[in-house]
């Protein structure tokens, strides 16, 4: 979800939500946050009994976009868990339940607060499949800026839109209303004057005028499994096109409902999501609603709302659209079990628009990197795991839930590197325990394990549940003629996690060339050698901001030396590149000898020590199994080392 809050003091223009703001993709946290915020004060959790499994629902609605009131007829069908003699859903005391049905039989129901419980005749047994249709009305609750909104376009046109996540639902229909529960299908029927289109979820199966030209009945069908909170609808005098994309060997329609005014910019802007389509398909997995379609619905919010298969949006600003798009495969297809994991839905999708913007604009990588790293520095603590699931502002974090989130995702990408990565993540997305269902940070976790063979958990201890983030500091000297030796320090912003193991790359330049190594630095203070094949002038530290990691330095030293010539041979047994690290010598140079177990030379070499030391790489890919003697001499100084391959 991608809001734009207008601020009611400041009086700030809905519309005025513009291109440039959308390429600012991290700032899409600070304003979902406000959003969440003000929707989700006082409204507490789901009220539904855990008794049942809500199978399918068929709603069926009559609206007028110029008026603020529903009337309608929700069908549910629900397989029941445990023996039981009644149920419970979520919805708004301010709705007011006229009847409800099964197989044209009244039963007897309540309203407890924010709650419809439906009693049955007797005890139905666990196992049972069976349905009920209720008939409602009333004026949905206005809490918060509403899930319910009945609002103008062009000045007079009256337009009426459905926004619900997270517990919305509730506010204008009865239903299950928690993370915990997904229908397997809906059918959304839509029953409004004449004049006005309506758009939902799925396919459109049929448009008819009754009543004497006077209304017109909508009926939309979704075949896919679908949360409460991704139920949509929407209605105005809208312009309706058709795009279509290839993805795969499928071609995938693309609807777009937009206000008149606004046509031409929705059909300038369209070739952009198609084109993340493509994108998106080809490395996170196929379109999770590939069978139906992709849709765009304009609405009067400054942002947009990723209802499935049929995204909210106010402008088609390519930021916004990819962050919605993106949503589809992280929240809709698989939603966040809860909202402890709500990174599984807004990081993902924050890391998704930024993958899709710097594929498109490659020159802008490290000023829109280094911009959201500093946010999420700016504040030295702070987890991606929610700590507190009772606390909006907190659950909507923007620095945390979206741009934090959208780090651990780059940052896995860097240390799993792009094939496992990639691979990781389709089969997290083609997983049957979360497929088009939900998911916790642990399923994440099994799978990216499962396809890189690689614990992570000290990846996850440590950004997911810690908090804060490291500063490196880098030591470095030359070493030799082509060497360089340095030491990575490091302190963290937070004491939850005293240190941070991690990849960490380095650039090392001088006028002329630059070489970039990557050290799996495992503890503080630790120190690495490295053949870079020239002598640099400057090192720098994650130049292009694949870590969370801020005000790092780095300085050039000389480190002292113990006084006594050595020779550290690595690895053995043999594999190539072999390397040999001379240091503390006090000749200029040094002959190296390599023999085989029978005693013959197989290789000789002069090096040349600067300062010293030097460090050489040996080829012994030419050499047969076996035992070899390595010996080095420099002046009065002699080292035999035993060797295998």
């Amino acid at each position: 979800m991608y809001l734009k809050i207008l601020s009611v003091l400041l009086l700030v223009s809905a519309f005025s939500y513009g291109q440039e703001f959308c390429k600012q993709t991290h700032d899409i946290a600070i304003q979902e946050q406000l959003t969440h915020q003000r929707l989700l004060f006082a409204r507490g959790a789901s009220a539904a009994s855990e008794n049942f499994d809500v199978k399918y629902y068929r709603c069926e609605w009559e609206l007028d976009p110029s008026v603020r009131y529903i009337k309608g007829k929700i069908t549910v069908y629900y397989k029941i868990l445990q023996a039981s003699g009644d149920i419970t859903l979520d919805m708004m005391s301010s709705l007011v339940a006229d009847s409800v049905k099964q197989r044209g039989a009244l039963l007897s129901f309540s309203q407890p607060t924010n709650a419809l419980q439906v009693n049955f005749a007797g005890t139905v047994n666990a196992g049972v499949i069976d349905s009920i249709s209720i008939y409602y009305q009333g004026i949905p609750a206005n809490t918060g800026f509403g899930s319910f909104i009945q609002s103008v376009h062009n000045g007079t046109t009256p337009v009426l839109w459905s926004l619900s996540e997270p517990y919305g639902a509730r506010d204008w229909w009865p239903c299950k209303n928690g993370l915990d529960d997904k229908a397997d299908s809906i059918d959304i029927i839509i029953t409004n004057p004449a004049a006005y289109k309506a758009a939902s979820n799925g396919l459109l199966q049929s448009e008819n005028i009754i009543n004497g030209g006077t209304q017109r009945v909508t009926h939309w069908k979704h075949r896919y499994p679908i949360a409460s909170y991704l139920i949509c609808m929407a209605i105005t005098d809208y312009a309706v096109f058709n795009n279509s994309v290839d993805v795969g060997n499928i071609t995938l329609p693309m609807v777009t409902y937009c206000y008149p005014e606004d046509q031409a910019s929705f059909q300038a802007g369209t070739q952009n999501v198609l084109d993340a389509l493509k994108l998106f398909h080809k490395y996170f997995g196929d379109y999770p609603f590939i069978k139906e379609k992709y849709g765009h619905v304009q609405f009067g919010w400054g942002g947009g709302m990723e209802h499935q298969t049929s995204t909210f949006v106010v402008s088609i600003g390519e930021g916004l659209i990819a962050h919605e798009l993106g949503h589809q495969w992280f929240g809709d297809k698989i939603t966040c079990g809860s909202w402890e994991d709500i990174w599984l839905n807004e990081g993902f999708a924050t890391y998704l628009a930024r993958f899709y913007m710097e594929q498109k604009y490659p020159a802008d990588i490290i000023n829109t990197r280094r911009s959201v790293v500093s946010s999420i520095a700016s504040i030295p603590n702070g987890s991606v795991k929610v700590d507190d699931t009772t606390n909006v502002g907190r659950i909507f974090d923007g620095r945390l839930s979206y741009d934090k989130g959208s780090y651990l995702v780059q940052m896995l990408r860097f240390k799993l590197g792009d094939s496992v990565f990639f691979k990781g993540i389709r089969r997290y997305q083609q997983d049957p325990a979360v497929a088009y269902g939900f998911a916790r940070t642990t399923d994440l976790k099994r799978n990216l394990e499962a396809e890189s063979g690689q614990d992570l958990t000290v990846f996850f201890k440590q950004w997911y549940e810690g908090e804060g983030y490291p500063s490196y500091h880098v030591d470095w000297s030359e070493l030799g003629s082509n060497s360089v030796k340095f030491r990575i320090s490091q302190t963290t912003s937070h004491p939850s996690v005293g240190f941070y193991a991690m990849l960490v790359p380095l650039k090392f330049i001088n006028a002329t060339q630059e070489k970039t190594v990557v050290v799996d630095n495992s503890v503080n203070n630790e120190i690495f050698t490295r053949n870079i094949g020239f002598k640099p002038d400057t090192v720098l530290i994650d130049p292009e901001y694949w870590l969370l990691s801020w005000n790092n330095t780095a300085s050039k030293t000389v480190f002292p030396g113990t006084g006594t010539p050595a020779v550290e041979i690595y690895p053995n047994p043999l594999q190539d590149p072999v390397t040999v690290y001379l240091h503390d010598f006090n000749q200029p140079s040094a002959e190296l000898r390599l023999y085989n177990a029978a005693g013959q030379l197989v290789l000789k070499q002069n090096i040349i020590l600067v300062n010293g030391s030097e460090i050489i790489s040996l080829n012994t890919g030419n050499l047969a199994k076996g035992i070899y003697i390595l010996k080095i001499k420099a002046g009065d100084f002699s080292y035999t080392k035993k060797l295998l391959r």
